[in-house]
């Protein structure tokens, strides 16, 4: 069975932003993803960049259901396999070669490859893949780049990534090619490190409330 695509998913639960989370100590997974479902984000994505990330989303998955685990910097057949045993409910590349998309796609999870240019953009396409990773965002071009994909890629749906800030998400959020944008400030690291969950809670709010005023126009978007 062809599994929801994500963004499609999250516009329609008027989720804006995808909190991007570096885990050092899965001790503090469960507490982090009760914190984001109470500021009114239940997803969560857990990168592949610590020995804790694996435990992290199979806790996460085990005691908090609530909440949307994925992984993130998925980059091979393995860490796909790893990821999906783990309990993680969505996986996300940096970028994308044939072989990890065909994993991600065989892994029955939904899945969202980076992209950071038009023609592999085009590459996805072709594959039949219209959810994409645009990162590194900001470096790639920012928003201004989505908005010029818009026009010859009208079917591409973007999560941008990698730089993206509270200030700058309303105008990605903005974009008719944006489903949602992805961001590190919704759990930082010093966040995490002090345990400090209601801080956590109180940016998640913030940046749960980021739908508000913003509509989106075009073929295939969605109001948030």
């Amino acid at each position: 069975m062809t599994p929801e695509p994500l963004l499609a998913a999250l516009s329609a639960s008027a989720v804006p932003v995808l909190p991007v989370v570096v885990v050092e100590d899965a001790a503090g997974a469960v507490p982090l993803a009760r914190a984001l479902v109470a500021g009114g984000l239940p997803v969560m994505e857990v990168t592949l960049r610590t020995p804790a990330a694996l435990d992290a989303i199979r806790a996460v998955a085990a005691e908090v259901p609530e909440c949307l685990v994925g992984a993130g910097t998925v980059r091979s057949a393995r860490g796909v396999a790893d990821a999906v045993g783990a309990g993680a409910r969505f996986l996300v590349s940096p970028g994308c070669t044939g072989g990890l998309l065909d994993a991600m796609e065989a892994s029955g999870v939904p899945c969202l490859p980076g992209v950071s240019t038009a023609s592999e953009a085009l590459a996805l396409l072709e594959r039949g893949v219209r959810e994409m990773k645009f990162f590194p965002a900001q470096a790639a071009g920012g928003a201004a780049y989505l908005s010029a994909l818009a026009g010859p890629l009208p079917e591409a749906r973007f999560c941008p990534t990698g730089g993206v800030t509270a200030g700058s998400a309303r105008e990605y959020l903005s974009l008719p090619n944006v489903g949602c944008v992805g961001g590190t400030w919704v759990a930082p690291p010093a966040a995490l490190a002090a345990r400090d969950w209601t801080r956590v809670e109180s940016l998640a709010r913030a940046a749960a409330g980021l739908c508000a005023g913003v509509r989106r126009g075009g073929a295939g978007s969605a109001q948030v």
